[in-house]
């Protein structure tokens, strides 16, 4: 079983899970409850994911153990009592992003090698992406983070961007915290700029035969 190392661990070898464990996250998805006299203990059970590698392993999700002192190692001041509520959306997050990359590789050809893979990652919560600082300036919520996604098609390389935004539940008065993901190809490289060319392309068709 290929591990998913928490970042700063003695396992740590160029490696990470695909969301950093940053302060970002658990501000956003944590309850903040001050830690208790007895905090609640923490599990050491881990999720295999549904995103491959090219090891032909599968990423492993951190544990809450795992998760909560990589961010204690960071001084980021976690809550034990919040892994429980995090790490569902963590894993989520993950599993959401996959999906998303995999509808934009349908067809690209990466069955013909068994599927694509996820190579690394990278998270830049300071690096704003040209699309995200346009949406910005249009008077839209900025991201609160960023991370740029290497997958292997068959032997090529894609990179991904993906921008994390937040959200409240349908309702007024809802307090639960969504969360929307806007992941493409990066437009470093002709392969991603047909594809996300094509997409606009089938969107705008789309459009118009939906309005007649």
């Amino acid at each position: 079983m290929a591990k998913c190392p928490v970042e700063g661990g003695s396992e740590q070898l160029g490696d990470g899970c695909p969301v950093d464990h940053n302060s970002t996250w658990t501000t956003i998805f944590g309850k903040g409850r001050p830690s208790a006299t007895n905090p609640p203990p923490l599990s050491t059970d881990r999720e295999v994911s549904s995103i491959p590698r090219t090891t032909d392993e599968n990423w492993v999700y951190p544990s809450e153990a795992q998760f909560f002192a990589a961010m204690a190692r960071k001084n980021h001041n976690p809550h034990a009592a919040d892994m429980k509520t995090i790490i569902p959306i963590h894993n989520a997050v993950n599993e959401r992003a996959w999906s998303e990359i995999v509808k934009w590789e349908a067809g690209k050809g990466g069955q013909s090698c068994g599927g694509v893979k996820l190579v690394n990652f990278k998270g830049r919560p300071n690096d704003m992406s040209p699309k995200a600082r346009l949406m910005t300036l249009l008077g839209y919520s900025a991201p609160f983070d960023r991370h740029d996604w290497i997958v292997d098609r068959c032997g090529t390389r894609i990179r991904y961007v993906i921008d994390f935004y937040t959200g409240r539940g349908t309702g007024a008065s809802s307090n639960n915290v969504s969360f929307y993901l806007d992941v493409r190809p990066a437009l470093d490289n002709w392969e991603g700029v047909k594809m996300r060319v094509g997409a606009a392309v089938r969107d705008l068709f789309a459009t118009r035969n939906g309005g007649t």
